[in-house]
């Protein structure tokens, strides 16, 4: 679905690239999470993944990122639209309007969707959701997680093929973050849709994601399934990548020879790792 290919990008005002020869591929349905240290370049891969680099943030961009087969530089921002929805961090500045509703009608009014179809596709994506009771909620009325869910409603109710979301529960608590995580979860697997999901918490995306990409200076330092990553637990945090307790307790449990099991990463699969070695 996605090709990125020896790609780098130096924003106009920067003096160094902050993104410099990445290549990676990510197949179609595929559930994404990318982290790494602040400032490591994970924003800057995504946005060229969803045309704004290079055509809203100018620079200086080599290589190349196809989308479905569509090359994101010479495409039009339109027309990427059409294939990547995209939810930014800061949500309250992706809001347009001030009712649920008019919200997601924003997108399809705007893209042109045949008027008979626009009423189910609002209800479809609310109740993706799980936000229906919210349709005629004022938005400004909404917590945080109602805020993020309305928010990836309007992008969903256009049926893009990938889905590209900046740190989706930055704000959240743990118990939303999940709630997050488990709709957007479900979604990609009713409806075969990319999701690409820039992270912080390593341990919420190792729950979730069928690929993880680690991201440091620019680089792509680490990528595959969460397994194969999580393995690395000691040089991912001297990249600043703090792994899950549980995932470091088992790896230091490997490398003294006491378990040759999978990597944990959660409580559960570290405490059935112990009890294996105490056994």
């Amino acid at each position: 679905m996605i090709e990125i290919s020896n790609f780098s990008f130096r924003y106009r005002e920067g003096a160094e690239p902050v993104v410099r020869d990445v290549s990676l591929a990510i197949p179609d349905g595929c559930f994404v999470g990318i982290t790494g240290p602040a400032g490591s370049g994970k924003s800057t891969l995504t946005y060229a993944v969803n045309g704004i680099i290079p055509h809203c943030y100018p620079g200086d961009f080599y290589g190349a990122v196809t989308v479905d087969g569509l090359d994101t530089v010479e495409a039009s921002l339109t027309d990427i639209s059409r294939l990547v929805g995209s939810v930014c961090q800061d949500i309250d500045s992706q809001m347009v309007a001030t009712v649920v509703e008019d919200e997601v009608l924003y997108g399809l009014e705007n893209f042109g969707v045949p008027r008979d179809e626009i009423p189910a596709r609002v209800d479809e994506a609310l109740a993706a959701m799980g936000i229906s009771d919210l349709r005629h909620r004022t938005i400004d009325s909404l917590s945080g997680g109602q805020k993020q869910k309305v928010a990836v409603a309007s992008v969903v109710a256009l049926r893009p093929r990938v889905l590209v979301l900046d740190e989706p529960t930055a704000e959240l608590d743990p118990a939303s973050s999940v709630a997050v995580f488990d709709l957007l979860s479900r979604y990609a697997r009713e409806h075969g849709t990319t999701v690409i999901v820039v992270e912080q918490k390593i341990a919420l995306l190792s729950d979730y994601a069928d690929m993880l990409v680690i991201v440091d200076g620019g680089q792509v330092r680490y990528a595959g399934a969460p397994d194969e990553v999580l393995a690395h637990s000691d040089e991912l945090l001297a990249l600043g990548v703090n792994c899950p307790r549980a995932t470091t307790l088992v790896n230091a449990l490997a490398r003294e020879g006491l378990y040759a099991g999978p990597v944990a990463r959660n409580v559960a699969q570290a405490a059935a790792a112990c009890r294996e070695v105490i056994a």
